[in-house]
């Protein structure tokens, strides 16, 4: 019988770099040997290295050794990547592993849902987003993906990122990465290896040679910027007064759904969503039909919990469909909608109540203050009502209290865009001192840069940046 290895090798379609033979022979013993304490095999790569094109030749080699797969990913719209390079079902970690439950107050509960895989590779792409800090269960969403896969004997799993990319919010590192993490707090026999060649087929493109050098300066003591862009025929660089001609060339060549502005914050984010449905779509009421929305909190009020998307979450994409009434409550202002989920072929379109505010809103969501004034107000209207519980059970299914926080996506922060592959990018500079330029500002400007796909284009970069 031949060895992983050896298959791994006749079903990739390049001549494999050294750091791919590397990681095939690794397989030589990640599949075959039945002693491993729950194997995990961590595979970090740069961009353009082949890290996709590695996972398309596993999945054609793993029935040769009677395994199944899962593919998997940290948001809707890296569940669509992943499903896009591998032309199979991949799933968002939360659908595949969580279930939602009913409380007996009426409110909505997840909990990890039974693994019914045996002998499974579970493949999880864009890992540098997981987070071990407790969100959908009371576990961190780490703790909850290691004991979902390894409840059931001969499975394994491969994690896939780049620790150049942001890591998740408020972490200085990517956990699920970090090889010394897992096998302590896991207790895993793992093994970890690193792509960092850039594979032939790629090193024409100047977003991969402009991505490469990014990621090598954070190797280095001081942070030093310098970018490319002459001699590329998919990088650009762009001042303010071009971007209305550059985005109108990128809209009309790729559709709006796939082109994109990355910037440093919120309010940037707001004033370039003005802009651009202003100036380039002259849309002039505040929403109409056709406008591109993002989700920007977890919401589990207005899907079934048999769609395919399990609920909405932050970070997934919408188009308004139609719009149904706006509304004036508790000094806040909503509109009912109807909404397409742009990562989700097969789930229905579907009513919801959204709350106007947060789309101008320079903060990333409602704040807290905002938020609490609401469901003071909100509970304040069920004070007559005979129990506690009956009390509790209406406040949480009060549609106000639960409608679904957004922002329009023709502009994003980074964070946002992350898991995400646009084939236009506008990566627009901000606000930079010279203090700023620091290693952390290169992460985000690698995270950047590395979700265009076809054509990159520079705004407003300082001259000495080239």
């Amino acid at each position: 019988m031949a060895k992983p290895s050896e298959i791994l090798s006749s079903k990739f379609p390049f001549e494999p770099t050294k750091g791919q033979k590397d990681l095939f022979h690794l397989f030589d013993d990640f599949l075959i040997n039945e002693k491993l304490h729950k194997p995990t095999l961590v595979l970090r790569g740069y961009a353009g290295t082949g890290k996709t094109t590695v996972v398309g030749a596993i999945v054609k080699t793993l029935p040769f050794f009677n395994f199944k797969y899962v593919l998997m990913a940290p948001t809707g719209r890296a569940a669509k990547v992943m499903a896009g390079y591998t032309n199979r079902t991949a799933f968002t970690i939360h659908k595949k592993v969580f279930q939602q439950t009913a409380e007996p107050g009426g409110g909505l509960v997840f909990k990890r849902q039974n693994n019914y895989h045996k002998n499974t590779l579970f493949i999880i792409d864009e890992a540098s987003m997981i987070s071990d800090k407790a969100d959908y269960g009371r576990n961190g969403l780490l703790t909850d993906l290691l004991d979902y896969v390894f409840s059931q004997d001969g499975n394994r799993l491969l994690l896939i990122g780049d620790v150049a990319q942001l890591p998740p919010v408020g972490s200085l590192e990517s956990p699920a990465l970090e090889r010394d993490f897992l096998a302590q707090s896991f207790g895993v026999d793992v093994n970890a290896l690193e792509l960092r060649e850039v594979m032939r087929q790629a090193q024409e493109s100047g977003i991969l040679f402009n991505a490469t050098n990014l990621r090598n300066q954070l190797l280095e003591e001081k942070a030093i910027i310098k970018l490319a862009t002459s001699r590329f025929k998919d990088t650009f660089k762009m001042t303010a007064e071009r971007l209305e001609d550059g985005l109108r060339y990128a809209y009309d060549k790729y559709g709006t759904e796939n082109a994109v502005i990355i910037c440093r914050s919120n309010k940037n984010a707001v004033q370039y969503n003005q802009y651009i449905r202003r100036a380039i779509q002259f849309r002039e009421d505040e929403l109409e039909a056709g406008d591109h929305l993002m989700i920007v909190r977890n919401n589990y009020h207005f899907l079934p919990e048999s769609s395919a998307a399990g609920f909405l979450a932050n970070g997934d994409f919408v188009e308004v469909l139609k719009i149904i009434r706006f509304e004036e409550y508790y000094g806040l202002r909503f509109v009912d909608l109807r909404l397409q989920l742009l990562d989700y072929p097969d789930q229905e379109p579907f009513e919801a109540k959204v709350i106007l505010d947060t789309i101008y809103s320079p903060e990333a969501s409602l704040n807290d203050a905002a938020y609490k004034r609401l469901y003071e107000e909100v509970t304040s209207e069920y004070e007559d009502l005979p129990t506690k519980t009956e009390r509790i059970k209406a406040i949480k299914k009060n549609p106000y209290l639960n409608a679904l926080q957004v922002k329009f996506s023709y502009a994003l922060t980074c964070h946002k865009s992350q898991g995400g592959q646009w084939d236009a990018v506008f990566v627009d500079q901000g606000y930079l001192t010279e203090e700023m330029v620091d290693h952390e500002y290169i992460r985000w400007l690698y995270t950047a840069v590395t979700r265009a796909t076809k054509e990159l284009f520079l705004v407003n970069f300082h001259p000495r940046f080239y």
